[in-house]
């Protein structure tokens, strides 16, 4: 019994780790050059001129914050939660694109060269999904290093 415990701990922290470096990757590559994310985001046509611009520039440091939050291993069920709540965001955009024709880039990872479709994205979204919502069935709060 200690065993499987031990195992499911360790897998959470891969876990943790692993969508948290997800997260802050994508989070500095967008704080790095946010008026290319704001294009991005006004490619979607959803929002009015001055809220692509908002949401560019707040966006990018919640998912840094996050990431940072699930690798430390401190307030990870919240983390969790709002990269879970991103991602659902995410997945619904994304679908909205599809359902609209717009063969636009999403913005993810990287603005502007190649494309990446929306499907892929939308797939991607559901494994960082699942991951965000196993992390937030975890009962006890753990730090980094903690097993």
């Amino acid at each position: 019994m200690r065993m499987r415990k031990k195992a499911k701990n360790y897998f959470h922290l891969i876990l943790r780790i692993g969508l948290g470096l997800v997260f802050i990757y994508a989070g500095f590559l967008k704080i790095r050059d946010p008026i290319a994310f704001a294009g991005s985001v006004a490619a979607y046509k959803l929002l009015p001129y001055f809220l692509n611009y908002l949401v560019a520039a707040t966006i990018p440091w919640v998912e840094l914050t996050c990431g940072i939050l699930l690798i430390i291993g401190y307030k990870v069920r919240a983390a969790a939660g709002i990269t879970a709540a991103m991602n659902i965001l995410f997945i619904v955009l994304l679908a909205s694109t599809i359902m609209r024709g717009l063969d636009i880039d999403c913005g993810c990872f990287r603005q502007g060269g190649e494309k990446t479709s929306a499907w892929i994205a939308i797939m991607r979204d559901i494994l960082f999904l699942s991951t965000a919502l196993v992390l937030c069935t975890e009962k006890k709060e753990r730090k980094f290093f903690t097993q």
